[in-house]
């Protein structure tokens, strides 16, 4: 299964090779040689497993690329010690932080985006000074035999290697021990994947999801709104771990509100949104049918209000809309990850809040509102991983905010600096003199108290 075993890609790390900052950027260099070189080819992968339109494709390899332009940039900084005081009573002395590698790292990516989510993480594990292995997903096969074709190329397996195979090679790759573990997937796996982890001591980065709501307030510019929502909402047919999940709309423009999703639907994805180039497949039929049952459900208890067309044969569903009542409704229970946009009316930000809190912490937050107040209020009156003010989704796509979720949602964070900390360790380093070693800190300690607290308390 491995080209390299494990002791090697980590004693390559041991004996100091990948500590130089040449030795790291050498390796970024050639991760953006490589993804220039196959940029078609990802493009077509892409389109093969989840039927991406060539645009929304184009951004997963932005995303990796954007990632290797800025660690380029940074590293010498991040990387440089950091110097810390020290108190009086330690002087003569010096402290400082050092990030230095963990060693050798497993990266298992998801399915929904293939491509970035398993190679932006290496971005950082690489920008860090770690080797890796990559597990890519097996549900997006085209990709992931394009990722192990281009780090095969790009890498010598005692640096990075790919592995490829189902959730039995994953759970197998977890009975080694690495130095850290990033996943990216559900909750049930992320269990799973802390609780192998834990076998070995190892530490783990948890990007998982939820259901991400998005508030919609009396005041927010409505027709904007609804553009936003729409795309992202639509963008992967839905397969978004940030997409907004569900609706909270205050009561006096839900109608306005459901009209203008509708236009903007129809807009995007013409009178017949199967046959439109722009939208993307679900990807594989497990999860259409899964999808499939929760539309019929909604449809047949009289809460479809635009869309539920289906055509099994492509995995395709059209951008739905579905009024619900309250929190209990079959389609509030889990993250929905496909083109269902539930709808529930609120009175105000009061009773939207007491919602949010009531639930498990979101990935991703989100609030429409023309109000600095109302702002203010959600920002100190939740918790989720991240939150976008009068957008969704593109929070992701700022480099150098810490990307992440809290609670159900996730445990640590990466993109930008957050990731080369997250595959760095920070190293605690006092230097002292031999000058100045002062005689009261050795035994015997008889009568010494009084001068110890003066000096120390």
């Amino acid at each position: 299964m491995l080209a390299a075993p494990i002791a090697q890609l980590r004693q390559f790390v041991s004996d100091g090779h990948t500590r130089p900052l040449g030795w790291r950027l050498e390796q970024l260099e050639r991760l953006e040689r490589a993804l220039t070189q196959h940029s078609d080819a990802v493009l077509k992968a892409l389109a093969s497993d989840l039927g991406k339109p060539d645009v929304e494709a184009y951004y997963e390899l932005v995303a990796v690329q954007q990632e290797l332009r800025l660690c380029r940039r940074r590293l010498k900084a991040w990387m440089a010690p950091q110097r810390v005081g020290v108190p009086l009573s330690l002087q003569p002395g010096q402290a400082e932080v050092i990030p230095e590698p963990l060693g050798c790292v497993l990266i298992i990516g998801p399915w929904n985006y293939p491509f970035h989510l398993c190679l932006q993480p290496l971005v950082s594990a690489l920008a860090a000074g770690n080797t890796a292995v990559l597990k890519p997903s097996e549900h997006a096969p085209a990709t992931a035999a394009l990722i192990a074709q281009i780090i095969g190329a790009a890498f010598p397996p005692t640096t990075v290697q790919v592995v490829q195979g189902d959730g039995s090679t994953a759970a197998a790759l977890l009975q080694e021990r690495f130095d850290h573990v990033f996943f990216t997937g559900g909750e049930r796996v992320g269990r799973l994947v802390m609780a192998a982890a834990a076998q070995h001591l190892t530490p783990v980065t948890l990007e998982l999801g939820g259901k991400s709501p998005a508030v919609v307030l009396a005041d927010a510019d409505l027709t904007v709104t609804a553009r936003r929502l729409v795309w992202g909402k639509t963008l992967n047919a839905g397969q978004t771990c940030i997409a907004p999940d569900y609706l909270l709309v205050q009561r006096p423009i839900a109608d306005r509100l459901l009209s203008l999703l509708r236009s903007r639907i129809d807009d995007c994805f013409g009178a017949d949104p199967l046959r439109s180039p722009d939208l993307g497949s679900i990807v594989n039929r497990a999860q259409y049918d899964r999808l499939n049952g929760l539309l019929e459900g909604a449809r047949q208890r009289g809460q479809l209000l635009h869309g539920g067309a289906c055509e099994p044969g492509e995995r395709r569903i059209a951008p739905s809309l579905i009024r619900v009542e309250g929190p209990e409704d079959p389609l509030m229970q889990e993250e929905l990850f496909g083109p269902l946009l539930p709808v529930l009316v609120v009175e105000d930000l009061e009773e939207a809040i007491q919602l949010i809190n009531s639930r498990p912490k979101p990935l991703a937050l989100y609030l429409f509102t023309s109000q600095r107040q109302h702002q203010r209020t959600l920002l100190q009156r939740t918790s989720s991983g991240g939150v976008c003010l009068n957008d969704v989704v593109l929070q992701a796509g700022v480099p150098e905010l810490p990307f992440g979720g809290v609670g159900n949602s996730g445990m640590g964070t990466y993109h930008g600096k957050a990731g080369f900390e997250t595959f760095s360790h920070r190293r605690s380093v006092l230097r002292r003199s031999f000058r100045l070693d002062a005689p009261f800190r050795y035994p015997p300690y008889a009568g010494r108290l009084p001068l110890i607290r003066r000096l120390l308390g």
